[in-house]
């Protein structure tokens, strides 16, 4: 009995023991810009059997196959702007020899004038540093994915609300717009980027919708303003449609923030799809800028990116629709080379160094990626004509749409200009989807000092 007793013992132990891993320590990988020594987001290695890894805002890369251990492997890289010179054969890769614990460096060219900064939305931003032991106390949101954004500053805050929001839990996530705020300015926007976005939650601390309208389908928040009423409070404001399959808008709305439950509340109906009225009118949707004109009257201007409706800059008069004047915008701009450009979505701001206005903008069935090509162009008046546009950002078939500026991230005095956009395989050629990053929003950051830019800067 004793014996039997001290042999099971004994398997018991053997049995917690051999269920015990052994620590795994992976090979460390820096991805880094070869000019700057930034770190760079949103690279990928492959290998021969099509392993793929990805860099996080880090830069970071851990190494971790065990078939490759002590191995020289030669990794594709893929970086959407950045590159490795082509050997021989055409192929850009490096070869590395992973070894756990080890740290190697692969320094890329830009060959974008758009610098990545990193992802602002989404889950693991910062996965393969963890896996490192490294950024242990960077907090996850709880959501994977999130399309196009909306921002305005309200009240002493950035203000931002995206589209529909896919969750780890199912497939299916939140279809009637999340949101959050910062402070206007981060205190840095270098990378490796560290962006707290103190989201709206529910009762669970989880993410939660922030325009539950009546009516079926997904909310699309756009249009989002803050304009003072005849107070001079400031109200948070945006239209709002109603989506029915595939991508059908059947109504369009404008909805009021509660500030106190902090939740836009439906204001009243401007268009219902029917036999009678088949389009909708125009409504103030797209990227709102404020300007006044020659008179010293304060606009708001709607528009993705230029200009199609304006309307006198006052809560009372954006709800009225006897007081929006439809603006017609340029069709389309010459580029550098001297192509016609034509624009998708983006959006415009006024920028300070330059003294002009300035856009950035998604082209329409654009090369190589027909809705991942970015242009950067100016003009002295937010309706135009605006001027020569030149290519700032390119992907290899994937698609990066609703470019939207951050003026407000500009320091004073400075050359830089901010922008971001949803990074999607939808609408490219059947591109495999990047882990982590599909679906999300990436920040990029342009130099107005780069010669790059000279042939959009008149004067």
């Amino acid at each position: 009995m004793k014996l039997s007793c001290c042999l099971l013992l004994l398997g018991l132990t053997m049995t917690t023991h051999a269920a015990e891993p052994p620590p795994v320590r992976a090979c460390w990988v820096q991805i880094l810009e070869e000019r700057t020594g930034w770190p760079v987001p949103l690279v990928e290695l492959r290998t021969t059997h099509h392993a793929r890894f990805v860099s996080d805002n880090s830069g970071n890369i851990a190494l971790d196959l065990p078939e490759l251990v002590g191995r020289e492997t030669w990794f594709e890289v893929h970086g959407h702007g950045y590159e490795v010179k082509a050997d021989g054969y055409g192929m850009r890769g490096v070869r590395l020899t992973p070894v756990p614990g080890k740290t190697l460096r692969v320094e890329l060219k830009r060959t974008i004038i758009a610098q990545r900064i990193g992802r602002l939305t989404g889950a693991g931003l910062f996965a393969e540093s963890q896996k490192l032991g490294l950024e242990g106390d960077w907090q996850e949101s709880g959501i994977v994915g999130q399309d196009s954004v909306q921002n305005v500053v309200h009240r002493g805050k950035l203000f931002w609300f995206w589209g529909d929001t896919t969750l780890a839990k199912y497939p299916l996530g939140i279809f009637d717009g999340t949101g959050a705020t910062t402070a206007v300015q981060p205190s840095t926007l270098q990378p490796p980027l560290r962006f707290p976005l103190i989201y709206f939650t529910n009762a669970t601390g989880a993410p939660r919708s922030i325009a539950p309208m009546p009516g079926s389908g997904p909310t699309w928040v756009t249009g989002l303003a803050s304009v003072p009423d005849a107070s001079g409070t400031p109200r948070l404001v945006c239209a709002y449609m109603k989506i029915k399959p595939p991508l059908e808008a059947y109504e369009w709305s404008l909805a009021t923030w509660n500030e106190e439950k902090n939740v836009f509340e439906k204001l009243k109906t401007v268009w219902t799809k029917s036999d009678a009225t088949p389009k909708a009118p125009p409504i103030p949707e797209g990227h709102p800028v404020s300007w006044k004109d020659a008179a010293g009257k304060g606009w708001l201007l709607f528009g993705n990116p230029f200009p199609t409706l304006r309307c006198p800059a006052s809560f009372e008069a954006w709800q009225d629709a006897k007081t929006w004047e439809v603006l017609k915008p340029q069709a389309s701009l010459i580029g550098a080379g001297g192509e016609t450009v034509k624009p998708h979505t983006g959006s415009i701001a006024w920028h300070p160094w330059r003294k002009r206005w300035v856009t950035v903008f998604m082209q329409a069935f654009g090369k190589p990626s027909a809705f991942g090509e970015l242009w950067y162009a100016e003009a002295d008046a937010p309706t135009g004509p605006w001027g020569t546009a030149v290519k700032v950002l390119s992907h290899s078939n994937y698609t990066f749409y609703n470019p939207r500026l951050h003026i407000e991230f500009t320091p004073e005095g400075s050359p830089h200009l901010f922008f971001e956009g949803t990074y999607t395989m939808q609408f490219a050629n059947k591109p495999t989807p990047t882990p982590r990053y599909d679906y999300n929003q990436i920040l990029y950051r342009l130099d107005l000092n780069d010669v790059a830019l000279q042939q959009a800067q008149r004067p």
